[in-house]
């Protein structure tokens, strides 16, 4: 990474050995850096980085310093495996290139972040040559915007997953309808049996229920169960960290027997409606 002086002050990244690049270091072009811990621990395992030569693409880098371990990022990636030099040995000595892809501000207050955005807009504007009424030719983005982009991407994943779950327990809970209708067909004699001793309907209608969620529930804890084993086994493998909240767990319970009410509902009921007389003359 090419940067400035200003780059650690901006991200609030400290220093655990030796010292950043200098100014004159960035007006010179000079081959000196700043590592990461990570690649430190990589390249100088058993042995004091500060003042070593490194290689970049065969030119010869001086280490000037060891950054503190700042650790993974919100997206998982490994923040201390960077090699920081000034952005002008960037652009000259690796890059190949005359313009700088991104720049980081800083604002002084939170307040004043919109003030500064509309004044580096017409400042690059005025840089560039960009007459009045044109579209710019640069993108400017605040960290507010950054997280609502990632906040919309959030939901809609979320709305994605939860369309998914809703998939999947409509079939779940039509096979279970299903089930328990053809359950009812052929116990026909059996409910005529049952009502002619002298239950009642509501009788008939409780006891289909029951086993509809009894059917709903034994799924949704073999479903838990398959869950669990997978976050296991996702840690052992890929050691991904993975935690499993208890109130996910209730939920998932409570969903799946609420799926079993819902759809062995129409099949009670018919089963409460039959005329005891010809439940018995069923064949």
């Amino acid at each position: 990474m090419g940067e400035s002086v200003d780059y650690l002050a901006i991200r609030q990244w400290d220093m655990e050995d030796g010292t950043m690049f200098s100014d004159s270091d960035t007006r010179s072009a000079a081959k000196v850096c700043i590592l990461g811990k990570t690649v430190a621990d990589n390249l100088f395992p058993d042995d004091d980085p500060i003042g070593k030569i490194i290689r970049i693409k065969n030119v010869p880098i001086k280490v000037l310093g060891v950054l503190r371990p700042k650790g993974a990022s919100m997206f998982g990636s490994d923040q201390d495996d960077v090699i920081i030099v000034p952005y002008t040995t960037g652009m000259k000595r690796f890059a190949g290139v005359t313009m700088l892809r991104s720049i980081n501000v800083q604002a002084a207050t939170a307040d004043q972040i919109a003030q500064v955005q509309n004044s580096i807009a017409d400042l690059l504007r005025q840089r560039h040559r960009i007459q009045a009424g044109r579209d710019d030719d640069f993108i400017l983005r605040n960290q507010q915007e950054i997280a609502e982009t990632q906040t919309a991407a959030m939901d809609t994943m979320t709305a994605l997953l939860a369309g998914v779950a809703i998939i999947s327990l409509i079939v779940g809970g039509i096979g279970i309808m299903n089930i328990m209708l053809v359950s009812v067909t052929e116990r026909t004699r059996e409910i005529g049996i049952r009502m002619a001793v002298g239950a009642r309907g509501r009788d008939i209608l409780l006891q289909f229920l029951i086993e509809a969620v009894a059917l709903s529930s034994t799924g949704g804890l073999l479903g838990i169960g398959l869950g669990i084993g997978g976050a296991r086994l996702l840690t052992i493998i890929k050691e991904w960290p993975t935690l499993i909240s208890p109130d996910s767990i209730v939920i998932a319970f409570a969903f799946s027997a609420a799926v079993g009410v819902f759809f062995g509902f129409y099949p009670a009921r018919k089963a409460s409606q039959l005329d005891p007389i010809d439940a018995l003359r069923y064949e």
